[in-house]
């Protein structure tokens, strides 16, 4: 009989193909670093293979350790969904969610859901992490997050997608400001105005963009930020006229604020508030439940 490669053997190797280093590794998996190198020495042993070039600079996957590490994270995502779906039939909304969040909803949306979890799901712990659009996505690939809060549009087709609602997005400057005394703004009047954007790697920009219809912004755009917040502060300073989500209104235009927000008139599209998760994941039902309580804590925010 072949002598199978163990799931904590799998998971030693997934550990230094990430971190490329043997005490990092050791320490991500709570073992030794004897005990991880004997246990990929095993694998390789069985395996009849060489997984991992090592030297003084550090640890490089062969071009086949990069194969079976991929195949073993595959393995060791499936082990852990059996786990999952045995607890979620003995005790449904039991097991930690590991959420990931984009900043330009995080703030706004978060604390709410955070405030209802106990009376809603008393037994749900919920871990959170606040990245980009892009990493998060990356990370639920791997098994590293369960579920992905995000704006749409955004390409996510290796993902299943539960829509939360829309989120319109405003035109917001000083109350000085020539387009304020307008109840809407037409998207086309800001071809000629300096525009303060989130900077590339945020969709709210691209949101921003497709909702004005901007084809060519850098002809206007004044400045790029790396958060909402700079952004506003930026147009109540007088700089140029921002695009922000009605759901961060309330926090980033506070009472007596210089500032105001218009609608954009037209078609201007939302953004859509959205739930990913991977196909085929054995908690989909569990997280369709997450979903209509997000859906219904949106729904108050906006």
């Amino acid at each position: 009989m072949i002598a199978l490669p163990s799931l904590q053997q799998l998971r030693f190797l997934a550990a230094v193909a990430e971190s490329h280093h043997f005490g990092r590794a050791a320490e991500s998996c709570a073992v030794t670093q004897s005990t991880l190198s004997a246990g990929i020495q095993e694998l390789e042993n069985r395996l009849g293979v060489t997984l991992l070039e090592r030297s003084r600079r550090g640890v490089i996957l062969t071009p086949l350790g990069e194969e079976i590490v991929t195949r073993g994270r595959k393995l060791l995502r499936d082990a852990e969904d059996l786990t999952e779906l045995a607890q979620t039939g003995r005790e449904p909304m039991s097991i930690p969610l590991r959420l990931g969040v984009i900043p330009t909803i995080s703030p706004y949306l978060v604390p709410a859901l955070m405030q209802g979890l106990p009376a809603t799901f008393p037994k749900l712990k919920l871990y959170l992490r606040e990245e980009q659009t892009a990493p998060l996505l990356s990370q639920l690939s791997d098994g590293k997050l369960d579920l992905v809060l995000l704006a749409l549009p955004y390409a996510t087709n290796e993902f299943e997608t539960m829509s939360l609602g829309s989120d319109p997005i405003l035109a917001v400057m000083p109350r000085v400001h020539p387009l304020a005394q307008y109840h809407q703004i037409d998207p086309q009047v800001l071809v000629n105005e300096k525009l303060l954007l989130m900077e590339d790697g945020h969709c709210l920009r691209s949101h921003a963009l497709e909702a004005c219809r901007l084809a060519g912004p850098d002809r206007n755009e004044v400045f790029q930020g790396t958060s909402l917040r700079t952004v506003v502060q930026m147009a109540a300073g007088g700089l140029g006229v921002t695009l922000v989500p009605r759901m961060a209104l309330a926090q980033e235009l506070l009472p007596g604020s210089t500032l105001v927000a218009r609608p954009l008139s037209g078609d201007a599209p939302p953004r859509e508030i959205a739930l990913a998760w991977r196909r085929g994941a054995v908690r989909r039902s569990e997280f369709k439940r997450f979903g209509d309580y997000a859906k219904l804590v949106l729904a108050r925010q906006t």
